[in-house]
């Protein structure tokens, strides 16, 4: 087979598979590791994938989209998760939530709940807990507003989050992956997951099946510290797989 073929053979995997590993592609291809590499370099090198660890994966946008345009994504996938997710709160738990796409759905069905508190930076879920006239104990951190996600941000936030211990830290970050742990995009993002995640007994995170497997710019924590990993059923049993193996609880 030919190197431009290999190409186009490695791409269409990507597009459907969202990453493969270097010793997959070995084999499909019936070809040696040191191939995969120089193809893998090539592909890299004319930006239309990015090089991770034990494999690749497409070429990610320098920018992420809007918020109000990523709310849209994987919707359905986001509600199953956010469903499944609040399941998992014990009545009279305290909880923390950072702000997303995917905990904004969350929040949506949190707001259903009473007799837990709840910490955000989020000012979309706290908008919805305080609509839905709910039992829930609600503090909004405060905070600067910086970006087109509606949230607070900065050090004031990360000092608040430092008064806080919870049992439980609600995540959605934008790529997780076995070996490298969870991502964001913005630093400020990965700053508040970070703060989170050193508060609360047990890290949650909610990831749809498009971020299984990849990682991002800024990372806010490895993957032994995660406890549970909620994503959705179209979630491919090759994803899952490695997650599986270890001692991070995946729920479906």
């Amino acid at each position: 087979m030919w190197s431009q073929d290999r190409h186009q053979r490695i791409l269409s995997l990507l597009k459907s598979s969202n990453q493969v590993s270097a010793n997959d592609l070995a084999e499909l291809l019936d070809v040696s590791r040191e191939t995969v590499r120089r193809d893998l370099l090539d592909l890299e090198g004319s930006g239309q994938i990015d090089r991770v660890h034990g494999g690749a994966v497409l070429k990610r946008k320098d920018n992420e989209a809007p918020f109000e345009a990523r709310k849209g994504a994987h919707h359905r996938a986001k509600q199953d998760i956010a469903r499944k997710a609040v399941s998992l709160i014990e009545p009279g738990s305290s909880i923390m939530v950072d702000a997303g796409t995917t905990t904004t759905v969350f929040g949506e069905v949190l707001a259903k709940l009473s007799g837990i508190m709840v910490v955000t930076n989020s000012i979309d879920i706290a908008q919805t807990i305080r609509a839905a006239g709910s039992d829930i104990d609600l503090i909004l951190l405060g905070g600067q507003l910086v970006s087109d996600v509606p949230a607070t941000y900065g050090e004031l936030t990360l000092t608040e989050i430092a008064r806080f211990n919870v049992d439980q830290v609600f995540i959605a970050p934008v790529a997780v992956d076995v070996s490298d742990g969870a991502f964001s995009f913005e630093i400020k993002e990965a700053e508040v997951a970070r703060a989170m995640v050193a508060r609360a007994r047990e890290t949650v995170i909610l990831c749809d099946r498009s971020k299984l497997s990849a990682t991002s710019r800024v990372k806010f924590c490895d993957a032994n510290q995660i406890g549970t990993l909620v994503t959705d059923s179209r979630a491919k049993p090759e994803q899952l797989a490695p997650f599986e193996k270890t001692k991070i609880k995946v729920v479906v």
